[in-house]
């Protein structure tokens, strides 16, 4: 199982992003997929989270209403919309899954496998 994380990059406050998650050696349908970040000198955050299917989606507060997760099984790559971005959403972005149904999406522990990270900077 391989996942590989892309679309970091700079933009200014009020700006948008979009990351990629491409997955390989898994069907996508069958995974939890989770999005998680890091900021320097922070823990590891839940982002967002989309059950195996696609059926249900949960957000981190902080985020709510602004970032939205999707899947596109024919690509096997799922995505992190990210609207009106702020400087505290600056962080490395990572891309988790786990093959068995989480229970508290937001715990780093019960994903398996990780992609590699991708920068976010959000600055003026």
């Amino acid at each position: 199982v391989q996942l590989q994380a892309s679309g970091g990059g700079l933009v200014q406050p009020g700006g948008s992003l979009r990351l990629s998650c491409a997955v390989s050696g898994l069907t996508l349908n069958d995974y939890d997929i989770a999005w998680f970040r890091q900021a320097p000198g922070k823990e590891r955050e839940g982002v967002s989270y989309t059950s195996s299917g696609g059926g249900r989606a949960l957000y981190a507060d902080s985020v709510a209403g602004r970032f939205t997760a999707s899947r596109d099984t024919a690509k096997n790559t799922v995505y992190l919309q990210m609207n009106s971005l702020e400087p505290e959403d600056t962080a490395v972005y990572y891309c988790a899954s786990s093959r068995a149904r989480v229970v508290l999406w937001y715990l780093p522990r019960q994903y398996t496998n990780w992609g590699q990270g991708t920068l976010v900077t959000v600055s003026s």
